[in-house]
């Protein structure tokens, strides 16, 4: 049998991983335009010449020109979700970041390099911008349901049991936060050396939010 997830199909017989490559790079390019003209200025056409697609194309992936801000800035939290995706049960936050800092440091991506400065760009102007600030909101919420998903699992109890929410609300908040604020900072010129220990922020954020119930390695 072939291998469903390389043949699952979406809506018009478009596989899954093609639709998902042409909406982000509609959504670079929009995001592009969004940064340096603003949006009330830029038009699906443009948007569309940009990527070197049809208008109606463009319309086909996105139900309006402000949400094709939602890939990217859907991409700029995807690296700390898969990061936490693969925390280890006998590792603490702070361990586990400290190790995949490293080895991201070791195998930096241009492109993702480039979609993270984008999306930084998109979350700022989300300041100004409602319908950019829905996109950001957007992903913060998935980030909120994928956080419980991992307490759950680390805490032994359902993704929808009470405690475990509240946990998930308060981690991807300081998530939230510390993206917003490190994102501003980068985008005025601060030097990205400060921001060296940005992961044990985080973690360390996160356990004071959760009130110490996440960060700690899991002992059976």
């Amino acid at each position: 049998m072939a291998d469903e997830a390389s043949t699952k199909r979406s809506v018009g017989g478009m596989s899954e991983r093609r639709r998902h490559r042409i909406r982000l790079e509609i959504s670079r390019e929009a995001s592009r335009l969004f940064w340096d003209q603003g949006v009330d200025a830029t038009s699906g056409n443009q948007i569309a010449d940009a990527v070197g697609l049809s208008t109606r194309t463009i319309w086909r992936h996105f139900r309006s020109k402000e949400s094709c801000a939602e890939p990217i800035v859907m991409e700029g939290v995807e690296l700390e979700m898969s990061t936490l995706r693969s925390w280890s049960p006998e590792l603490s936050l702070e361990d586990h970041f400290l190790a995949e800092s490293r080895k991201i440091g070791r195998e930096a991506d241009p492109v993702a390099v480039a979609d993270s400065v984008l999306a930084m760009k998109m979350i700022r102007l989300a300041d100004s911008e409602p319908a950019i600030r829905t996109a950001w909101l957007m992903a913060c919420d998935q980030v909120e349901r994928e956080m419980a998903e991992i307490i759950a699992r680390r805490l032994q109890l359902p993704a929808q049991d009470i405690e475990v929410r509240l946990h998930a609300a308060a981690a991807s908040a300081t998530l939230r936060v510390i993206n917003e604020d490190v994102g501003a900072s980068l985008l005025e010129g601060a030097d990205p050396r400060q921001f060296a220990d940005t992961s044990a922020r985080i973690a360390h954020a996160v356990r004071r939010a959760t009130g110490g119930a996440v960060g700690d390695p899991v002992t059976v």
